[in-house]
């Protein structure tokens, strides 16, 4: 699970260096592993945005995930 989160948040970084964030193109489990990692607060709240509109379909794993990573966007 480490190396997966690993290399999205990689995949994450790369993009953001070369264009600005588009979270609706990310996938919802991409989503979840950056959060906490937006600092921008103009990216964070399309990134807040995004993944709100993404709870109604997520799988309970997806949804597992989000709550655990919940107080990662807290800070």
């Amino acid at each position: 699970m480490k190396i997966i989160i690993t290399f999205f948040l990689t995949l994450f970084l790369v993009a953001s260096l070369n264009a600005g964030e588009n979270f609706s193109e990310m996938s919802t489990q991409e989503l979840i592993a950056i959060m906490g990692y937006v600092k921008n607060d103009k990216e964070k709240v399309k990134f807040e945005k995004e993944l709100k509109s993404r709870i109604k379909t997520m799988s309970a794993i997806e949804k597992k995930s989000y709550k655990k990573n919940l107080l990662k966007l807290k800070k």
